[in-house]
């Protein structure tokens, strides 16, 4: 794979993979704080995207010693750098969202002028 694109992609690839990056660049989560922001998100789903992004250096596994022992999941410098990735997602979301919205209003128009 030579294509930035492309590599970019693979590092994001999942459903769910870019929204538990969204939520982790707000700070380091527990598996627990990560299951509630995206109650949608199974427990296995999860567990596989944390160890998808794990061993592609985006995050970091904290296991804290103690007891109860806990796991915080940080994001790396490495994954912090797609937080203008994921920004420019949402822009562009946001403004295709518009545009959607803009040309369904002028169908709802056109048609009513053909009645």
């Amino acid at each position: 794979m030579s294509c930035p694109v492309e590599i970019t992609l693979a590092a994001l690839r999942g459903r769910w993979t870019t929204l538990i990056v969204r939520e982790l660049l707000r700070g380091p989560h527990t598996f627990s704080d990560l299951a509630a922001a995206l109650p949608d998100l199974s427990a296995k789903v999860l567990t596989d995207r944390l160890r998808q992004l794990t061993e592609a250096g985006v995050l970091h596994r904290h296991r804290t010693v103690g007891w109860p022992s806990t796991v915080r999941y940080e994001l790396t410098p490495w994954g912090r750098e797609l937080g203008p990735v994921l920004q420019a997602m949402w822009e562009w979301g946001a403004r295709a969202e518009q545009a959607a919205e803009v040309a369904q209003a002028g169908q709802v128009a056109e048609a009513g002028q053909e009645a």
